[in-house]
């Protein structure tokens, strides 16, 4: 009797311990979580790739002191918002500012409706 019972138990607990680990499953494979899932490495990713880029130019102004100091350069490097160049024109246009849009042969048009 005790052995019956012992292993009715027994194959009732792990037949609710499979089900729980089966929809457990199902739930993590649904396409809401799915997309959470990869929203949640895209996130990540991003953040690594944040770091990455901060090492990089924090390396970079490292090696730019030595080899100032190295080439004897005292003058410290501007900051990056000093760093953009000046808005240039070509000689055809007016100004740095035409009113007329420039086209050239790989000119993109953004204009969804063309296709139509």
């Amino acid at each position: 009797m005790f052995r019956r019972t012992f292993w009715f138990t027994a194959g009732a607990a792990a037949g609710v311990w499979a089900t729980t680990k089966v929809n457990r499953k199902l739930k993590q494979l649904t396409p809401e979580s799915l997309a959470a899932q990869a929203a949640d490495k895209a996130v990540e990713a991003g953040h690594r790739l944040k770091d990455f880029a901060l090492d990089v130019r924090a390396n970079m102004r490292q090696r730019e002191a030595e080899l100032g100091e190295a080439l004897g350069l005292d003058a410290p490097a501007p900051p990056d918002s000093a760093r953009e160049l000046p808005a240039t024109h070509s000689p055809a246009e007016p100004g740095p500012r035409s009113a007329t849009p420039r086209t050239t042969p790989y000119s993109i048009s953004y204009n969804r409706n063309e296709d139509h």
